[in-house]
C-alpha cells in the first residue's frame, strides 16, 4: 500500500470555506479513482494561517498516476485553489505503508 500525503496553507480565515471547496473539489476526485483505498484530511489551525494535509491511501503507484498523471510525484492543483492557498508546493510525499 502506498501513502501519498499532500500540503497547503490557507490564512486561518479561510479554512472552513477551504475545506468545502477540498470536500467539492479534491477529495471527491480522490474518492472516485479506482484503486484509491482511503482519503483523511488532516487541519491544523496555527495563528493567522491554518494547515491542510490530505492523506491518501492507494493500492499502487499506476493507481496514483489515475489521479495525478504520469509525474506522480507532483502535487495537483485546480485553479481554484489560486484564492485559498498562500504557496503551491511542488512535489508530494510517497510513503510504503503497512498496517498490522
Amino acid at each position: 500500500m502506498i501513502t501519498r500525503i499532500w500540503h497547503g496553507t490557507t490564512k486561518a480565515e479561510h479554512s472552513d470555506a477551504y475545506f468545502t471547496f477540498l470536500e467539492e473539489s479534491g477529495l471527491t476526485d480522490y474518492k472516485n479513482t479506482e484503486g484509491n483505498l482511503s482519503t483523511e484530511v488532516w487541519r491544523k489551525p496555527e495563528d493567522d494561517v491554518c494547515h491542510f494535509w490530505t492523506v491518501t491511501k492507494w493500492q499502487s503507484y499506476e493507481d496514483i498516476k489515475k489521479f495525478a498523471g504520469d509525474d506522480y510525484e507532483k502535487a495537483k492543483y485546480y485553479p481554484e485553489d489560486a484564492k485559498y492557498l498562500l504557496q503551491y508546493e511542488e512535489k508530494v510525499l510517497h510513503v510504503e505503508t503497512f498496517s498490522y
